[in-house]
């Protein structure tokens, strides 16, 4: 039974919960930070491996250009201060999977310094401060069969030995799981956006340490805190969080003592548990790394980088609701990922009514693509097409209706709405003349209910409109029936 299902609430109503993040983020790089090697996901294991990253003597790293352009794009889309020199250094621990024996990483002069990220909560906007963001080479990766014969088997995989990472590494600024969620979403974004990583969690690109503790309310001392490692998914994130301040309230309450620790999350149980006793920096035994020298980014560098930088999710949302006068919760959508917001754009480009492109992006397009099993960036209806189709709306040529049939049409085909709708006959019939005749058969086959209209039950007008749109298969202007509907009924 976890702890914190006996921990009463007013009990934890009297703590505070302290949170900082590290984030480690695998940057989109087609090699390797420190040698040529393919960063590939799905090869036999142990086949995309040199020398250099398998630790071998005498092997000599050299470090990576596009890696560092890519930690540089990291550090600004995070309002993090650039600096001109950074030293690489040796963090020494054993591991399996680890075969140098140490990482390279950053310790005391990392490339990047302070910096912020703005979450949106109910009572308003909480800046989260950033202490650093240092550069660093990955681990393999154990993979653990189970049992055999009584016996327990553990391959090692070092496809992804010496793939390229930042750590983003946060103030204990959060007080709340709902803040450390919205931090990680914001995170993302900001880095898929600038091009600095897919951020895939599944695929390990995206992985986040937990820093937890807790403290009474008003005090100003920081509590023993357990780390929670490697959670890859912000879900777990959340419940990692609130089961580990509902444990560490707990032991406080009955007079026990935190131990700093590392835990790992059981996502089956919903309970944290611990795996090690939590390292100091003395313990890895940082010093320089003799073999790499100082990395120096000039200011010239700096300033090309930020240059290329595209508009990232905060500029653009807000640009979004002045721009396409959207609503936050349009905006907030929209820019989930840099490819709905880059599709929405191109289809908004396209027509003159850029609320109603995103009422279908986010609507009929975003169900057929999960459906599908698609991403928005493999969508058949290119942007383009998307625009047309609501503009042959605003211009009368197609009813909702019609629109909602030709839809899927595009989707299947990838034809333009137009060339469906000449195609199939499927244009909305505006012609008085044409809609003349269909009314009045429909007046002549109701008697019944052109009698009530006309003895006062006007709402009656909406059954003799739905049979004009029945006859005309769903093709008649519905504004111009409602209408001729109503000068003949007089």
């Amino acid at each position: 039974m976890p702890v914190l299902a006996a921990t009463p609430p007013e009990i934890l109503a009297q703590y505070e919960l302290v949170i900082g993040l590290e984030v480690h983020c695998q940057l989109a790089t087609r090699t390797k930070i420190f040698c040529s090697c393919p960063v590939e996901v799905g090869n036999a294991p142990n086949t995309n491996v040199c020398p250099v990253c398998l630790g071998l003597p005498g092997a000599l790293p050299v470090l990576s250009r596009q890696a560092v352009e890519l930690a540089i794009r990291g550090a600004l889309a995070l309002h993090c201060d650039v600096q001109g020199e950074s030293i690489f250094a040796r963090k020494n621990y054993f591991y399996p999977d680890l075969p140098k024996g140490y990482q390279i990483s950053q310790f005391d002069k990392p490339y990047a310094l302070r910096g912020h990220v703005d979450i949106q909560l109910e009572s308003g906007v909480k800046r989260i401060g950033l202490t650093r963001i240092h550069m660093e080479d990955d681990a393999g990766k154990s993979q653990h069969d189970g049992f055999k014969d009584s016996e327990r088997f553990t391959y090692v995989d070092l496809n992804r030995s010496g793939t390229p990472l930042i750590e983003i590494v946060s103030e204990p600024d959060m007080r709340s799981s709902e803040e450390a969620f919205q931090y990680m979403t914001e995170v993302k974004q900001a880095l898929q956006f600038a091009g600095v990583s897919t951020c895939d969690m599944e695929k390990g690109e995206l992985r986040c340490d937990a820093n937890v503790s807790v403290r009474k309310k008003g005090a100003e001392k920081l509590g023993t805190r357990a780390e929670i490692k490697n959670v890859n998914s912000f879900r777990f994130l959340k419940q990692a969080i609130e089961f580990e301040f509902e444990r560490q309230v707990a032991i406080v309450e009955s007079g026990g003592r935190i131990i700093q620790e590392t835990r790992l999350f059981n996502a089956d149980s919903g309970e944290t548990v611990s795996m090690r006793s939590k390292e100091e920096a003395h313990d890895y035994r940082y010093f320089p790394e003799p073999d790499l020298i100082p990395l120096r980014i000039s200011d010239a560098w700096l300033a090309r980088v930020a240059g290329e930088m595209p508009e990232l999710p905060q500029a653009k949302r807000a640009r979004f609701l002045s721009e396409y006068g959207l609503t936050p919760y349009d905006a907030d959508v929209l820019t989930a990922t840099r490819e709905n917001s880059e599709y929405y754009e191109k289809a908004a480009a396209a027509s003159k009514n850029p609320k109603a492109v995103a009422n279908w992006v986010m609507g009929d397009l975003a169900v057929m693509l999960k459906t599908a099993g698609k991403e928005i960036g493999e969508s058949p209806i290119s942007p383009a097409h998307l625009g047309e189709l609501v503009d042959l709306i605003g211009s009368g040529e197609l009813s909702g209706k019609l629109a909602k049939e030709i839809f899927p049409k595009m989707f299947e085909t990838g034809d333009a709405p137009r060339a469906i709708m000449e195609r199939e006959g499927l244009k909305q019939i505006s012609d008085t003349g044409a809609l003349e005749k269909i009314i009045d058969e429909v007046i002549a086959a109701n008697p019944k209910q052109v009698e009530q209209y006309k003895g006062g039950k006007t709402t009656v007008i909406g059954f003799l409109v739905g049979a004009v749109m029945k006859l005309s298969r769903g093709q008649a202007n519905p504004a111009t029936v409602n209408q001729l509907l109503a000068e003949k009924l007089k």
